[in-house]
């Protein structure tokens, strides 16, 4: 099956937010989600755009993305940031994940950022296993730290 990998438009949006939220129901957080079409659309191509989103699509229906950011390493310099990649689960197997992951790999290489880098799930091995046989390291003695909107007004006695 032909499928082509392209810069996302603001018009895909309601696709890419649609599959941001199969990745989250996928990841056992679908109730995670908060982001809207408008927020995608503002965030993504406004004067000064806060990501870069890569589209897969065959016969012109989106059947995956890739999104990415760029960060600043106080060891390496500049980075960027996978933060998703996902292939719709009925078209999982035909190799477009590692297209859109080559794409992003591509896009950092082209920057010439010094690492590209991202957060998988322990209980992705599959996922794992893809990373490491393209020469990825797999940190497996970090844990992620985050906090929400909640607990930083908690924490900050707003």
């Amino acid at each position: 099956m032909n499928f082509n990998i392209r810069d996302a438009k603001t018009e895909d949006m309601p696709a890419v937010l649609s599959l941001i939220k199969e990745l989250a129901i996928f990841e056992k957080e679908e109730n995670a989600v908060i982001v809207t079409v408008n927020d995608l659309e503002n965030a993504g191509f406004s004067a000064q755009p806060l990501f870069k989103c890569f589209i897969a699509e065959i016969d012109n229906e989106i059947v995956g993305m890739s999104l990415c950011y760029p960060r600043y390493s106080t060891w390496k310099g500049p980075t960027i940031h996978l933060e998703d990649l996902i292939v719709t689960e009925s078209k999982r197997g035909l190799k477009i994940g590692g297209e859109l992951y080559k794409k992003v790999i591509e896009y950092g290489y082209n920057l010439g950022v010094e690492r590209v880098e991202w957060a998988v799930l322990d209980w992705n091995e599959p996922a794992i296993k893809f990373y490491e046989s393209t020469g990825a390291n797999v940190l497996r003695d970090w844990d992620t730290a985050q906090i929400d909107r909640a607990a930083m007004k908690q924490y900050l006695g707003k």
